[in-house]
């Protein structure tokens, strides 16, 4: 069977130190989920736990699923009273329903996107919520086209078939969570062209972690020639005020349960 997740690995210290407006752009989302004491919540794709700590803070009984046991560790160690489980986006399951189901900056990640969707929809109560938001149509699309420029440019032009990645149009993720039994309120595509940390350091540290499975594909005494090549090619359209930024367009989409 062919495998239709992402290949992605994660540096859980290099996520939190460098890499914090993930989650913190992701407070706006905890807001629009308006998580109720005693409610039941999953934190799909919880990564290093921050928003499910938040989550938590309203009273709420919260759960957080992430493939990556790397993260979970790094979760548990920051915030020891969370109920974290390492599990596959599509392929999770719970002897209870939830009332409501979050996801910030996760879903992009994984190809089979209807298998998420499918287990998300077992796991809601009939009138329970799905507050997501990740990737859509377009986003970081000249980060990447520079990027594989570069690959290219130092002899990997096949590395543009690397590390697939899911960002869908508003329409056709309101569809598939339709033909499995939600109610679409919202899915709106908009852009966040966002400042990353470190200053001049910012793309490579970017690259570091969000490329990281194409960069280890690249020999150690060539990857900073890619750098380079790579920054050289981004800089014109990326860079500005002393600041690296990163072209996302984010999909944010509220869906109920029927």
């Amino acid at each position: 069977m062919e495998d239709k997740r992402s290949a992605q690995q994660w540096d859980p210290a290099l996520y939190d130190t460098k890499h914090s407006f993930v989650w913190r752009y992701g407070a706006e989302l905890v807001e629009l989920l308006a998580p109720q004491k005693g409610e039941r919540i999953l934190d799909l794709g919880c990564g290093t736990g921050h928003l499910t700590h938040r989550i938590a803070q309203s009273g709420a009984v919260v759960v957080g699923l992430d493939r990556s046991r790397e993260m979970l560790s790094q979760a548990r160690k920051q915030y020891p009273r969370l109920t974290l489980v390492a599990a596959d986006a599509t392929r999770f399951a719970f002897g209870r329903p939830f009332d409501a189901i979050f996801s910030n900056a996760a879903l992009h990640w994984i190809l089979e996107a209807e298998g998420v969707v499918e287990c998300v929809s077992k796991c809601l109560r009939p009138g329970g919520r799905f507050v997501a938001e990740f990737g859509g149509k377009g986003n970081i699309k000249m980060l990447r086209a520079g990027f594989e420029d570069a690959l290219e440019a130092i002899g990997y032009p096949e590395a543009r078939h690397w590390h697939p990645l899911y960002f869908p149009i508003n329409s056709e993720y309101a569809a598939l969570l339709e033909e499995h039994g939600f109610r679409v309120q919202s899915a709106v595509l908009f852009d966040r062209p966002t400042p990353l940390e470190e200053g001049k350091q910012g793309m490579r540290n970017w690259l570091a972690q969000f490329e990281r499975d194409r960069l280890a594909r690249v020999p150690a005494e060539k990857r900073p020639a890619l750098l380079e090549a790579a920054e050289a090619r981004l800089r014109p359209h990326l860079f500005r005020d002393d600041h690296w930024f990163v072209d996302y367009v984010r999909l944010r989409v509220v869906a109920v349960r029927k």
